[in-house]
């Protein structure tokens, strides 16, 4: 029974560690995994037990690790607001949350350098109806129909291999302020990418608040929306 304790003691150790590592660490393969995996089932039994708000986010996301760059794909769920009348309402639209880590070193990637990019629901919509010889490409710009517009964009690329063993995803992020180009390219097999379609098929309802209307968890709280997913969506426009 002591050796039990010291290594429960020993793995929540290592996971503190992780959870409160400075943003800008370089994270491997390895440790990033590890810490989903653990942070996604220590915290979904204080969320199910939660009345009205979320204490912590859950990390639940599917993450895909290659040479040049690593790709995590994440929900994030929409936020509600309960209005004079009693009804509660969608604040903000959840979305699926693709977030690009360059390679720094055999499987070690730089999360300072990250950069991710939000889908909408219809955006979701496009990438699960994707067949096997199919492509698409989804443009974000913060200043579209504005003076601003093009000073910053993002574009995310799916495409086939030609002997359809797989996809390609690439990100393209230009700053025209900063005169900063980036670019990443993470290929998928046709399995990883099956995976990928079936979550977010599975997400999409949740993402568009329908959750809410089988009873489920409500992410935030009953007459605010929940700033940690408010905060998150911020992200795609951080830099």
């Amino acid at each position: 029974m002591m050796k039990l304790s010291r290594l429960l003691q020993s793995r929540n150790l290592l996971s503190g560690k992780l959870l409160y590592g400075k943003s800008g660490d370089v994270k491997d393969a390895s440790c990033l995994h590890a810490f989903t995996v653990h942070a996604g089932i220590s915290t979904s039994r204080e969320n199910s037990a939660a009345k009205g708000y979320a204490a912590q986010r859950i990390f639940a996301s599917y993450s895909v690790f290659k040479g040049k760059a690593a790709l995590s794909v994440t929900p994030v769920l929409p936020t509600f607001t309960k209005l004079d009348s009693g009804s509660v309402v969608v604040d903000r639209r959840g979305v699926m949350m693709f977030k690009f880590l360059p390679a720094i070193g055999e499987r070690k990637y730089d999360n300072e350098k990250r950069q991710v990019i939000a889908l909408s629901v219809t955006e979701v919509g496009s990438l699960i109806s994707l067949g096997p010889q199919d492509s698409c490409e989804m443009f974000h710009d913060p200043s579209m129909k504005s003076s601003n517009a093009g000073q910053v964009r993002k574009s995310l690329s799916i495409k086939p291999h030609a002997d359809g063993s797989g996809y390609l995803i690439s990100l393209s992020v230009v700053n025209n302020i900063l005169k900063t180009k980036e670019y990443f390219t993470v290929p998928v097999t046709t399995a990883e990418f099956s995976v990928m379609k079936t979550a977010c098929s599975f997400a999409l309802p949740h993402i568009l608040g329908w959750g809410r209307l089988t009873n489920q968890l409500p992410r935030g709280t009953e007459g605010q929306p929940s700033k940690v997913d408010s905060q998150l969506l911020d992200l795609e426009w951080d830099k």
